[in-house]
């Protein structure tokens, strides 16, 4: 696994070994930041769900300002660091070891983000549950981005979830669904 481009462009990534995360592939990274494309510069990020990292480095390579890394695994967290490490960047990187939801409490007191990659375990079925937090606990800047990866392309599947966030792009990878959301402006604290 690799950095695609940037200041780290072509930078190896040390993963996770065994099947307890299922790294973005590189196909759907690519299509991700080519979404992104001009709204990466200065950004805060965070990274839910970071597995070895690969999301925010990419991220920060592409000029985000500070990304905030946060995985409940121990190994997930030392793979993470070493990555950070080789990347030499500390300074623009924080890493949590927390639940999705201590996460997103813990940072409701301290970011606002510009960019959320949310990238559960398929069969977590969480995704709903997160974005209702994530506006809820007010972490998300007015013109914040909630990158969704999961295993369908019906995560806005209540009139909550309706009423609280817009699609701004969609697309399907094999079994990855990637959707793009953004509040809708009446949510925007």
């Amino acid at each position: 696994m690799k950095i695609i481009t940037g200041t780290l462009k072509g930078m190896n990534l040390a993963t996770l070994e065994g099947e307890s995360t299922r790294p973005t592939s590189q196909r759907v990274k690519e299509a991700v930041f080519s979404m992104l494309q001009f709204d990466i510069e200065g950004a805060i990020v965070l990274d839910l769900f970071a597995g070895c990292g690969q999301m925010g480095l990419e991220a920060l390579s592409r000029g985000a300002k500070k990304v905030i890394f946060n995985d409940l695994s121990k190994d997930a967290i030392n793979v993470i660091k070493n990555n950070i490490k080789k990347a030499k960047m500390h300074e623009f990187c924080e890493v949590l070891n927390y639940g999705y939801e201590m996460a997103i409490r813990k940072q409701a007191k301290k970011e606002n983000f510009d960019i959320i990659f949310i990238d559960p375990p398929y069969k977590l079925d969480c995704i709903g549950k997160i974005l209702k937090l994530l506006a809820k606990n007010n972490v998300l800047s007015s013109n914040a981005f909630v990158v969704c990866e999961s295993g369908t392309d019906n995560i806005l599947n209540d009139e909550e979830l309706l009423s609280m966030y817009d699609v701004y792009r969609k697309a399907r990878y094999s079994i990855s669904y990637i959707t793009i959301l953004r509040l809708k402006e009446h949510d925007v604290q």
